[in-house]
């Protein structure tokens, strides 16, 4: 009995490493994330800046705390980058928008300032990089037929 108790003891002990390190509940989300991105701006690609400023990147907070995004960086695969200022994310949902185009950065809407399209239509990956350089989080997309935009 007390032989079938230990291995018993041994077998649940095993089982339980093994369900605790393969656990998918490890793999938290990430509070600060991306949210969608508007990689084809609709309509006819113009170089407006009305038609860079219909292509978007977002990105939400679901923590309960704001962040401050100062040193933050969102680049694409290419290596454009863009570095947020003194910019602040609310928490529980708060969400931001980082339009390609030039503009005035006012409450949740912010503007790379860019001459140019950032983001491939025929696929890409977006970096958010926090101050240390570290990678909060990543959105890809490859060629969408019959899409312009992309939930993260």
């Amino acid at each position: 009995m007390r032989k079938t108790v230990g291995m018993l003891a041994a077998v649940l002990f095993g089982l339980g490493g093994v369900l605790v390190a393969g656990s998918p509940a490890n793999a938290a989300t990430p509070s600060l994330r991306f949210h969608g991105a508007q990689y084809d701006s609709p309509g006819k690609d113009t170089r407006s800046n009305a038609s860079r400023n219909a292509e978007w990147i977002s990105l939400i907070n679901s923590g309960r705390a704001s962040v401050n995004l100062n040193g933050y960086t969102i680049r694409d695969k290419a290596g454009k980058v863009y570095r947020f200022g003194n910019v602040t994310i609310a928490g529980n949902g708060g969400r931001l928008w980082l339009h390609t185009g030039s503009g005035r950065n006012a409450g949740r809407d912010l503007y790379w300032n860019s001459g140019n399209y950032i983001w491939n239509n025929t696929g890409d990956t977006a970096y958010l990089r926090n101050a240390k350089g570290g990678t909060v989080d990543s959105c890809s997309w490859g060629n969408k037929k019959n899409r312009t935009w992309v939930g993260c």
